[in-house]
């Protein structure tokens, strides 16, 4: 890892703000997530995906998706940061690869039994699903579109603070 092969040390030497480090890693994830999303619009619309959504639509749905990968990321480098190893910084994320499966990106939450409605409901992925279908589809957003920002807001504010000071008790 960076911080046992020294390079860490290295940049905490060079006049460079100590939170550009993991600005850096942040920023390489959403460009790679970015390439990534850009492929698979355009395998969708290569397989027949039409969507009635205008320009600002489309910026709204980047827009999204860029934040909440902005979040996860943050939220990604806290394990990164604290886990002994590589193999346990990996198990931190298994819970959040349920999200999208018990939301509404599948089925109505509607269909679901009461106890995982009521979950499915008021997590993350519903929202951001609810507004990226709804400015897809020239739908209502309502208050999805918010409810969406403000959870990948809260996400990326406390995931920052606490990799901040992850990132400062690996370094010593």
């Amino acid at each position: 890892t960076d911080v046992k092969s020294g390079l860490m040390a290295r940049f905490i030497t060079m006049p460079i703000k100590r939170s550009s480090v993991l600005w850096a890693h942040v920023l390489t994830s959403l460009v790679a997530n970015v390439l990534t999303i850009v492929v698979v619009i355009l395998v969708a619309l290569l397989m027949g995906f039409r969507s009635s959504a205008n320009i600002l639509d489309w910026l709204a749905v980047a827009g999204i998706l860029g934040m909440f990968t902005l979040a996860l990321t943050w939220l990604a480098i806290i394990p990164g940061l604290t886990a002994k190893s590589m193999e346990g910084a990996t198990a931190y994320s298994y819970p959040l690869i349920f999200l999208p499966f018990i939301s509404s990106a599948f089925v109505p939450t509607e269909t679901m039994p009461k106890i995982v409605r009521a979950f499915a409901e008021n997590q993350p992925v519903t929202s951001i699903v609810n507004a990226i279908r709804a400015l897809l589809y020239e739908g209502a957003v309502g208050n999805d579109i918010w409810i969406a920002l403000a959870w990948c807001v809260g996400i990326m504010v406390i995931a920052y603070f606490f990799a901040g000071k992850a990132f400062k008790r690996q370094l010593g």
